[in-house]
């Protein structure tokens, strides 16, 4: 697991990295029937957007190497190295005769995020090149996944071939933002934000006022996207600073790293969490955050008092 993100409230992040985590690969929607069979063995079946039916050779190891299948390919800008993608996805262990799934999120409902460049050799294979709209099924063998330790903490065991099918719904280049034209707040009660590069973090000037009570929360870009909802992943830009000295504490744009989190799940500050639900994509949001709302572990490692506010300029780049 890669390392925590500081404005999550309980300081997760949820990420398949190259180590013991990477069960996923990423891309979308094929117009159902059935594919597969051919250099990735195994056959695939279902209509878009829906868990698909994966059927296995009887009484048939996995072949050697490495062998991928696009079943429907989609539109749109393809998947760059270093890219964050949003994907539904099955995968599958496959050792001699036996399978078994690992892994389902259609049956949660809530895509994964993978980070393009912290995945497995096979993952990345498959990943980068891959439109959204995209279904992809993979056959990944031990030595470009887990090789012969395996990863037992999620179910793959040491030799394992791995079977993935993904439909991909979107990706995100590090150094993306929102479209639209930003407006300028009158309100001297609080921050000024200069306008965002792509690339590059916000500037932002501090009031010398005392900062507000209670939650605030300003369209700086006004969104045409549809609404957040709870229970949605959020992948968003995003910069976190001090109100009190106006320190940039994290940001996004300067890791070079788009963030994702479920809206409504607790995995953000509390204000942020409330912030999000709500808006369109699309947005780009000043949001003052008081002392009540924006309680978390992470404060004390960056020397924050319990009476500071937070303050987030975010871009709202897509729900899903």
């Amino acid at each position: 697991m890669s390392r925590s993100v500081p404005f999550a409230a309980g300081g997760r992040r949820v990420r398949w990295a190259a180590g013991p985590a990477a069960v996923v690969l990423g891309v979308a929607l094929l117009a159902g029937g059935c594919f597969g069979g051919d250099g990735v063995q195994v056959e695939v079946k279902g209509k878009p957007g829906t868990k698909p039916t994966v059927t296995f050779p009887k009484k048939t190891d996995p072949d050697g190497g490495y062998a991928a299948k696009t079943l429907s390919d989609g539109k749109g800008r393809k998947v760059a190295a270093g890219d964050l993608v949003v994907a539904d996805y099955v995968s599958y262990r496959w050792n001699g005769t036996q399978t078994r799934l690992l892994a389902n999120t259609y049956q949660s409902g809530v895509p994964m995020a993978f980070q393009t460049g912290k995945l497995v050799k096979g993952l990345e294979k498959a990943l980068v090149g891959a439109r959204p709209g995209s279904r992809v099924v993979a056959r990944v063998p031990p030595e470009d996944a887990y090789g012969s330790a395996g990863d037992p903490a999620h179910g793959v065991s040491a030799g394992d071939t791995l079977v993935y099918v993904l439909d991909v719904r979107a990706s995100f280049g590090k150094d993306a933002v929102v479209p639209g034209r930003q407006q300028t707040l009158d309100d001297p009660s609080l921050p000024k934000v200069g306008q965002v590069s792509p690339g590059r973090q916000a500037s932002v000037l501090m009031p010398r006022t005392a900062p507000p009570k209670a939650l605030k929360v300003q369209a700086l870009v006004d969104g045409s996207g549809p609404a957040v909802a709870a229970g949605q992943l959020v992948a968003m830009q995003y910069q976190l600073m001090n109100w009190r000295d106006g320190r940039v504490l994290s940001s996004s744009w300067a890791d070079g790293e788009v963030h994702t989190a479920v809206a409504g799940r607790e995995e953000l500050v509390a204000g942020l969490d409330r912030a999000l639900v709500g808006r369109k994509t699309g947005s780009r949001l000043l949001v003052v955050v008081p002392p009540s709302l924006g309680k978390a572990p992470w404060r004390s490692r960056f020397r924050l008092a319990a009476s500071d506010t937070l303050v987030f300029v975010v871009d709202v780049l897509g729900a899903y």
